[in-house]
């Protein structure tokens, strides 16, 4: 295999990211599942309601905000439906489709936070030196910055 643009070591680091940051939020998100039954994808997008929309987006800012396929987000929302924590309904003489959390949404997400905010207190936080902490902040920045720019 030819590893000519990366050295050794570069592969090494690379992997070493992938697998930790795939350790924290694996652990996080099995916790999750375990205490509320809400998989990444349903966190996701109850959270989104909540914060972007008050509970309601349309379907296609939705699938913006959550970076989704239209595809993805309407086989999950329909998943999502038959478990009571969504529903859809016809937008703007049905042009669209808006998409509102339901009681038992709002409820099952509001238990789901502390569960998280543990999970990343405990599983990556707790783990941060000061200087780690910093050092995170200065690489988060930098390398969203070059996205932003491209």
């Amino acid at each position: 295999m030819n590893n000519s643009l990366l050295t050794e070591e570069e592969i090494k680091i690379w992997h070493m990211w992938k697998k930790t940051f795939k350790s924290i939020y694996g652990r996080i998100e099995k916790d999750s599942i375990e205490n509320t039954g809400l998989s990444e994808g349903d966190f996701i997008i109850l959270d989104r309601l909540m914060c972007l929309g008050g509970g309601t987006l349309r379907q296609h800012e939705l699938s913006e905000a959550v970076e989704w396929t239209k595809s993805r987000l309407s086989h999950h929302l329909t998943r999502m439906e038959k478990r009571g924590l969504v529903i859809r309904a016809p937008f703007n003489n049905k042009t669209g489709v808006e998409v509102s959390i339901t009681d038992v949404g709002k409820m099952t997400l509001e238990n789901a936070y502390p569960i998280i905010y543990k999970g990343v207190k405990k599983y990556f936080i707790e783990q941060l030196t000061e200087q780690d902490i910093e050092s995170i902040t200065k690489l988060a920045n930098r390398v969203n910055e070059y996205f932003i720019t491209r």
